[in-house]
């Protein structure tokens, strides 16, 4: 039997002691994609969450009346074969500056599929806002009628998808940002 001499175990320590420290640097995890809501994902500065997703019944459910108010004209109607269906996002600005969030948000299928978001006027407090987000701040703030209706917790986007899609699941939230350049994706639970 060999041994080892008390030099070369103090080497193979202190190489192992570092390798260690080195794996433990000052770094954050980023993730760009979720397998359900309510995952982080990074997508420039900035951190966003889906607290809910759910198709909308504005003709019996009064609650969500109030989140399809204010669409853009000719937005304003489903055709037969559509359906409103609502993302509620909260956003988190980490850092010690303004960051405007996101501008670019589609929903896709798994038959390629692919909608984007109705625009909601500023009127509806629900609505999904680009303003700035202020440091160490969130969207929507944490005061609003958005942040406090437990139901949802979060700004909507809102889009009119085709009633199949439904059927094509997993639906898929794509999110980028421009500024700086970034996307990350999150499957919906539907």
């Amino acid at each position: 039997m060999r041994l080892i001499s008390l030099k070369s175990f103090t080497l193979f320590v202190a190489v192992a002691a570092a390798l260690t420290l080195s794996a433990c640097g000052n770094k954050s995890n980023s993730i760009h994609g979720g397998e359900a809501e309510g995952v982080y994902l990074n997508v420039g500065k900035l951190k966003y969450q889906v607290e809910i997703s759910r198709q909308l019944n504005p003709g019996s459910i009064p609650e969500d009346r109030t989140f399809v108010q204010d669409i853009a004209k000719g937005s304003q109607t489903l055709a037969p074969d559509e359906l409103w269906f609502a993302v509620f996002v909260r956003v988190e600005n980490p850092t010690h500056q303004p960051v405007a969030p996101a501008t670019y948000f589609t929903i896709s299928d798994t038959q390629g599929d692919v909608y984007e978001p109705v625009h909601i006027g500023a009127s509806n407090p629900f609505a999904y806002s680009t303003s700035p987000i202020p440091p160490n701040g969130l969207a929507p703030d944490p005061d609003s009628v958005a942040a406090q209706l437990q139901s949802i917790n979060g700004m909507e986007l809102l889009f009119k998808l085709k009633r199949t899609t439904l059927d094509n699941r997993p639906l898929v939230l794509n999110i980028k940002s421009f500024s700086p350049a970034d996307s990350a994706s999150d499957v919906l639970d539907v």
